[in-house]
Parts: C-alpha cells; structure tokens; sequence
C-alpha cells in the first residue's frame, strides 16, 4: 500500500473515531500517558469513550495494539469492546488488543508460567461442582461431618478469601468463631489437593497470577513491558485481587485508564469493594479526572429524581446527570393496597398504554424487584391478562428447583400414587437411593402391576433390595404417611412448613450462602401463595391449591414469545435500558433490604441499588409501593421505602403525592379497568370452543380452544390479537 494510501485510510479513520463525541468524552478519548480515571454516569456513553480511547491511541498515537490491555467482567462485555474497536479501526492494521475478563487474561499469563508455582501449565481448571466433590473428600478425610459443618458454606469463606489474597497461612488470623476455626484447618488441605490435582479453582486464578507477579519480577516486568497502556471498565465492581492485579501491571508505565462509577457500585456482596474507585486518585500520581455527566438515555426529570436519591450518600464521586432531552413524564408513584393489587396495577398500565398501538411492543417494559420471590404475583398478574413475560436473571418462580422440589412433596402427600414426583423427591435431600436400586424397585412395582409407593411398602420382600436399602424404603414412606396424617390438621400453607422442616429439605438447602437465602426466600414466598386458601379446611385446602400452581405452572410455558416484559432483579438490570420501567416493593424491609438497616454502608449500598434501578428509564419511571405485603410466608404493613422520601415533590405525579401525604391509588385511578378479582369470587370456567366472551380489557372475542384450562382467544380488536389466558384468573364472561 503506498504511504498516500495509508495516509487517506488514517485520516478517515480518525475522523470516524472522533466524531460525535461531545467535549468531555473528546477529553477522555484523547488523553495520552499518565493515569486517567473516568467517572462514568449512567447513560453517559461509558464503553463508547473507552473502545474510542483504545482506537485513537492506535491509529493518532502508533500505539501497537500488541502493547494494549483491556479487562472487563463478562465476556459479553469484552466481545462488545472487541467488535466496536474492529469497526473503528482501519482495514490494513494486524493484530488486535489484549480484551477479555479479568480470569481469560490471566489464565493466558498461567498457562505459559505456572510452573514457576511449582504446577504444570497444563493445569485444570475446578468448576463448581468439582470443587464441592473435593472439598467433600477433603472434610470426610479429616474426620469433619459434613451434616455439621455444609462444604458448600466452607467453599464460600475460603473463595471471599482468595478474594481478599488471604491464603491458608493467613485465614487463621482472621478467624473468630468456631466455623471459621474449622475452615482455617480445611482451608489448607483443601488447597494442598488442589495443588495435587494441578488445579486451580476458579478464584486461584486471579490470586495466583498476582502471586507469581510477587514472586517473580522478571515475569512481571515482561508483561508490564507487554502491557504498556491498560483500560479497567467498570473498576467499582473490583475486588481487591483485581486491584492489586491491575496495580502491579500498570506500576511501571502508570499508562491506566479506568472507567466506572461509584455511585452503580452495587456488588459488595460478591467481594467488590467501591473504596478502589474512590481512592484511585490517591493511588496514583497526576491523574487526570474527566466527569461524564450527559445522559442519552433518560429524560431530565427522571435524572432528576435519580439524582435526588444518590445525593444523600455519604461516599460517592462529584457528578449530576443532565440531559438534552428537557422535562419529560412526572415520577409516577403509586401505593398498592398489597403484592396482589400491584401486580394488577402493573399489568393494567402496560395493557392501557399498549391497547392503542399498531404493534404491542411488550420488550418496551420492565418490571424490577429486589429478590426473585417478588417475581410470583406479577407472573400470576400478566398470566391473567395474557401478557408475556420472560424472567432475566433467574428461572421463573414455579420453575426454580426448590419450587418444584417442595410441590412434588405436596404431590406425593396428596397422591402417593404419583409416580413423577416420587421419583424427583425420592432423594431429595439424599437418602443414598443408587439408580440400580430403584431399577430393581421399579422392575418390582411393573411385575406386580403395583404403584411405585405401594412397592416401597414391600421393599423388605425383594431379594435383590439390601436390607439397609429396604430400610430407607420404610423411613421414607413413614416420613409420606406421618405428613399425610398432618394434612388433616393443617391448610397447605402450614404442610410446606412441615415437609420443609421434617424431610430435612431446610437443612439440605441453607448452607450459608447468599445462593441458599434466595432459595430459602424461594419456599417462603410458596407459603405466601398458599395462605390464600387457609381459610379452607384441612385437605381441601392443599388440593385446591394444587390445582391452582399446575395450571399457573402449565400456562408458564406458553409465553415463550421474544415480544415479552421482561422481569428481573435491579442487579441483572445493570447496564440496560427501557422505554417503560416498573419498581415494585419499595418498602422498609424489602428496598431497603432488612439486611441493611441497621448498618450504613449497606444502607448506602442498598440507595446505589435503587439508583441504578431508576436510571434504567428512558421515558416512564414507575415507583410502587403497597400498604401491606405476604412475602416470604409473613404478612406484614411494612413503611414506604425511606428512598421515597428523598425524591423532590415537584418531580412526582400529583396524583400519587409526593413524600407529604401519600394519596392510596385504586383501580379506577388508572382508567375504567377491572376490580382485582378476590379467591371467593365466582369465575366461570366451563368455557367451550366457539363462545363468544368479553374481557373487560380486551373487549369481546371467540374461544377458538381449550387446553388444560387455558383458553385461547381471539379478540375482534385487531391489535389485541389472539390470546391465551388461564380461565381460573382471568376476568372472562359468557355472552
């Protein structure tokens, strides 16, 4: 290629990497040496000022991308990076940019040094499931019962501290209580094993890089003279392995470059710390600082009240969103009279907002919550008014294990005879039941035309069963009958509490972790569900209740449509953005979470939280809250969020007041929409093909079938379409 040639491509490429950059991104993307810290707001253009950087350093400075390192969190972002830098490079330039996650850059480093660690660089790589197999092994050889002491909690304590770059010689320094005594004995076994096994698990792979970093200063050196200029995205998400990973590369050069803001820094829980962002300034020397504050994403009143609620932090970094898109939408806020009637409000706006359109665009809307157990009554919601959901982040709620795992039980008490759910349950918690010995069972039952459960009865007359086998035959179906002798003394609310309690099903699940308070929360939020047939007698109730959760349950699978709400948790919501957002179950308890009241820096955690939530609007922000709340099988009239109070009255809809006096919205505020149906209400189920109905949203339509209780039909109004609704919920009548 002739130098003319070469000289042409170059300026066109960079007129198209500085183009439509506004003026602070501009100073951002052209800043050269020397530290660069780059305080990101929501919506602020954050991965376009870093992959811009990246390519102007390349293609204005001669920098060789060979000498570029670019970490982020998730391969996604990373490819995202990728394919933006490749669109703004020229086509001549060979080679690309160090980017990937913090773990895909340093396994590259370990594969090629770890034998200097005394491991082979052919090293694997322990998942999950292979580090809870040895930890197992590892406590069964120390004498440790694992009944006791869950190797599951163990491997959460030994990974936040690999995290923090505690290895097994330091954890006993920090031990406190007992648990933790016993993990500063496991730890260092656990770690020798490894070593055997020439395995990393997966936090050794950040903490050993840094510690053949330490070790070694010849091989630091090559990768700092490697490394010459690195950007972090997202740094307040960091941990302290990754900060000291990104400091000791970037010692030599102090070419760093990170983007982030602390005010999203929303994963303390997973190790993160935002002191890393905060302090960057203090941690090196001559940083430049470049704020960006312009938003294009949201309009000025919903960055207003986003901007009204991360204000009353104490730790946070200088900055107020802004906007050209001025005014926009009021904050409306709404109080629900329970979870029930906020589910209603929810799927009656997005039913009123879309019923004029030409296509209903439903990936226009979001609903966010705090934990997954408050995904239940708006799925039941949107099954009612035949809206389509999809649940991010998470399994939908009567999909999740522990659901399934505790309404098989329920199945089984009710049924014995219910073959399916006996054989999900049979070892769950683990009764040591190998596949062989239910084949020699279920050979058994299909010789003798009997049941499963029956051929547990006569377990102890199969020859070929051990006696030691037949014996957990009998405990088991003791354990069925006892709970169906309780069945009926007690509603289906207090039957899960029982099998939860009896089958050992809560001492299987709670190991300690984050993960097991969800699942936990999960079974707690089914108890919710069920005390709305309390009021019925014992028997009746459980089996009315079934019948309710198998249709909700059979429905779930036919909303599998890409034009769907989408639900998720505030967490899963970082980094994307929607025309229409929902906020539900903003009360004390909830959002804030109750972990978090009585200790300031979570509480500040927990504001972030919601910042983040608020920030994910472009055009309608929705905030709700209900006077009284069943979550996690409690009922309880919990306060408004204090969140709430923070946001300026002017910026809030009238209607809904602001943080004065709270005005109660009903049904009718929203417009001529249906009274939330209560269980005592008569709903007419006997539908058949070819009638003709009236939904009082939907207006009439045929009933073109019928399937397992679900009715699809289609409405005369063009743009309602055809629709599936369940016939027990939704508010259909016969014309």
């Amino acid at each position: 290629m002739s130098p003319i040639i070469k000289i042409q491509l170059t300026r066109k490429t960079m007129t198209k990497i500085l183009e439509n950059l506004n003026n602070k991104q501009l100073e951002a993307v052209t800043h050269f040496t020397g530290p660069l810290l780059v305080v990101a707001g929501a919506g602020s253009g954050k991965t376009r000022a870093l992959t811009h950087r990246i390519a102007w350093l390349i293609e204005e400075k001669g920098i060789s991308p060979w000498n570029i390192l670019a970490v982020t969190f998730t391969n996604k972002a990373a490819n995202e990076m990728k394919k933006r830098i490749e669109q703004l490079l020229s086509s001549d330039l060979v080679g690309m940019p160090t980017i990937g996650t913090f773990h895909s850059v340093c396994v590259r480093i370990l594969r090629r040094n770890l034998h200097l660690l005394d491991y082979e660089n052919s090293f694997a790589i322990y998942d999950v499931a292979d580090q809870q197999i040895l930890m197992k092994r590892v406590m069964e050889d120390m004498g440790i019962d694992s009944k006791r002491i869950n190797p599951k909690a163990v491997l959460s304590h030994i990974s936040n501290a690999k995290n923090q770059l505690i290895g097994p010689e330091q954890y006993g320094q920090y031990a406190g209580d007992y648990f933790n005594q016993k993990v500063a004995e496991i730890y260092p076994l656990y770690q020798k094993r490894l070593r055997q096994s020439n395995a990393l698990d997966f936090d050794d792979i950040i903490m050993k890089t840094v510690e053949l970093f330490l070790k070694f200063p010849d091989v630091l050196d090559q990768y700092q003279e490697k490394f010459k200029f690195i950007s972090v995205d997202e740094y307040q998400d960091t941990n302290r392995a990754q900060y000291e990973l990104v400091r000791l590369l970037a010692q030599k050069y102090q070419n760093i470059c990170v983007i982030g803001d602390a005010d999203q820094s929303i994963y303390s829980w997973r190790g993160a710390t935002i002191q890393n962002i905060i302090d960057f300034e203090k941690d090196y020397e001559g940083v430049k600082t470049v704020v960006l504050e312009q938003n294009y994403r949201s309009s000025q009143m919903i960055l207003d009240a986003s901007n009204c609620v991360i204000s009353k932090n104490e730790r946070k970094q200088d900055k107020r969103l802004w906007t050209d898109r001025k005014g926009g939408s009021k904050i409306k806020h709404w109080l629900a009279d329970n979870e029930r009637h906020e589910g209603e409000l929810i799927s009656m706006e997005i039913t009123q907002l879309l019923l004029g359109s030409e296509f209903q665009n439903y990936n226009d809307f979001v609903v966010l919550y705090r934990t997954n157990a408050q995904s239940r009554v708006v799925e039941e919601a949107f099954l009612k008014y035949g809206i389509p959901y999809r649940v991010v982040g998470g399994i939908r709620f009567y999909s999740r294990k522990e659901v399934k795992d505790m309404l098989a039980y329920l199945r089984v008490i009710q049924n014995q005879n219910d073959t399916v759910s006996l054989l999900r349950i049979i070892n769950v918690p683990s009764r040591k039941i190998g596949s062989r010995t239910m084949e020699l069972l279920q050979s058994f039952a299909s010789r003798h035309n009997l049941s499963l459960f029956n051929a547990m009865l006569l377990a102890d007359e199969i020859e070929e069963i051990p006696r030691a086998k037949a014996e957990v035959f009998e405990k088991f179906v003791k354990l069925i009958k006892d709970l169906q002798n309780l069945n009926t003394e007690f509603s289906a609310s207090g039957m899960i509490k029982h099998v939860l309690d009896k089958s050992g099903y809560k001492k299987f699940i709670d190991d300690g972790s984050v993960e097991a308070e969800a699942r936990l929360e999960n079974i707690a939020e089914l108890v919710s569900v069920a005390q709305k047939y309390d009021n019925l007698e014992s028997q009746l109730s459980l089996s009315i209740f079934l019948e309710e959760v198998s249709l909700i349950a059979d429905i779930d699978s036919l909303n599998e449509s890409d034009n769907a709400v989408t639900l998720m948790t505030v967490h899963s919501a970082k980094g994307l953005e929607y025309p229409h957002v929902f906020i539900a179950g903003l009360e004390e308890g909830i959002f804030p979470h109750s972990r978090s009241l009585l200790d300031r820096e979570e509480l500040e955690e927990e504001r972030r939280l919601l910042y983040v939530a608020m920030t994910r609007a472009m055009d309608n922000l929705y905030l709700i809250h209900a006077r009284s709340r069943t979550l996690y099988g409690e009922s309880r009239s919990n306060a408004p969020s204090q969140f709430l109070a923070d946001i300026d009255e002017i910026l809030v809809e009238a209607n809904y007041g602001g943080h004065g006096a709270r005005q109660h919205i009903s049904v009718s505020d929203i417009g001529d929409q249906p009274v939330p149906i209560e269980l005592n209400d008569c709903v007419v189920t006997d539908f058949f093909a070819g009638d003709k109905v009236r939904h009082n949203v939907f207006g009439e339509g045929i009933v073109v079938d019928i399937t397992g209780g679900v009715a699809t039909v289609a409405f005369e109004d063009s743009k309602v379409g055809i629709k599936k609704l369940a016939l027990s919920v939704a508010p259909l009548k016969k014309l």
